[in-house]
């Protein structure tokens, strides 16, 4: 039944002209942000919402959009939200677009992907974030970041770099990476990313994101698959210059001036600021989580 039902939705979105992919969502209480992703996004195929029990009207307006919701209850370990939902749903077309409810999918990006997916040649792409916080677009600070968020269902997964996971290091995946069995490449036009909802909603993710990362950067060899290197991807690049520059005294101080200054940072007004400096106390959380671990061993 469930292949019937997929070759139905197929047929259905092609025979309406809708952009032949499967969207998966990753959402917790994302009532603000969901609206404007969603209405993004009636002309795919189909969409999924990956809802972890918010307590807000989540769950109503994916419905109200024609979204489907699935309840992911995590109960710690691997995998998490993504790739149990690439692993469980019966997903119907080919090429998975993965979003975060943050995100919004371009008409211009809608067209480029349509063609994209075309090539037999490419089974997957990264998309360039186009960052908004508080209310204006970041250009500066080396803030731009490139996700490999669309790839062939068959070719792609993503990494396991911390099997020994809890809730409190978030239910989703932090900073793993898809990996693609074939040829890559990159879209020109962009995803708008609305980085922040509240400051408050920022600062509680990312204290779960530190958590997180603590426990991997004080494991060594472990990123097999996506290993640290400075002549590799742009993940590869800053994952060798993160090992590189935790191991420096003050770093958090570095990485804003970095930031802020070296790149320009300073150009985005206050909102460059407070970024900035919101990335430069991420690391001092991380990096005091870090020695937090390792009294807790002595």
């Amino acid at each position: 039944m469930e292949k019937i039902e997929e070759v139905r939705k197929v047929a259905s979105a092609v025979s309406a002209g809708k952009l032949p992919v499967s969207v998966i969502i990753a959402a917790r209480n994302e009532a603000k942000n969901l609206p404007r992703c969603l209405q993004a996004l009636t002309d795919v195929g189909e969409v999924y919402v990956i809802d972890s029990q918010s307590t807000d009207e989540t769950v109503e307006i994916a419905r109200s959009h024609g979204a489907q919701v699935v309840q992911f209850h995590y109960q710690g370990g691997w995998p998490k939200k993504r790739q149990w939902a690439m692993n469980t749903l019966p997903i119907a077309f080919d090429w998975i677009l993965l979003l975060d409810a943050d995100e919004v999918l371009t008409p211009e990006l809608s067209e480029e992907i349509r063609a994209a997916i075309q090539n037999p040649a490419i089974d997957g792409y990264s998309i360039l974030l186009r960052t908004w916080f508080l209310g204006r677009v970041l250009r500066h600070g080396d803030v731009g970041l490139w996700k490999l968020s669309l790839f062939r269902r068959s070719k792609g997964r993503y990494e396991c770099r911390l099997k020994d996971q809890d809730a409190s290091m978030a239910d989703m995946e932090v900073h793993e990476h898809v990996i693609v069995e074939g040829a890559t490449a990159r879209l020109h036009n962009p995803l708008i990313h609305h980085n922040v909802e509240s400051l408050s909603r920022y600062i509680q993710k990312h204290d779960e994101y530190s958590n997180w990362e603590s426990r991997v950067l004080l494991q060594r060899g472990e990123d097999k698959e996506l290993p640290p290197s400075l002549f590799g991807t742009q993940a590869q690049r800053r994952r060798w210059l993160k090992r590189k520059l935790f191991a420096v005294p003050g770093s958090p101080v570095l990485l804003f001036l970095y930031r802020y200054v070296l790149r320009f940072g300073f150009l985005d007004g206050l909102p460059g600021l407070i970024y900035c400096g919101f990335q430069a106390v991420q690391m001092f959380h991380t990096k005091a989580k870090i020695y937090e671990l390792k009294s807790k061993k002595n």
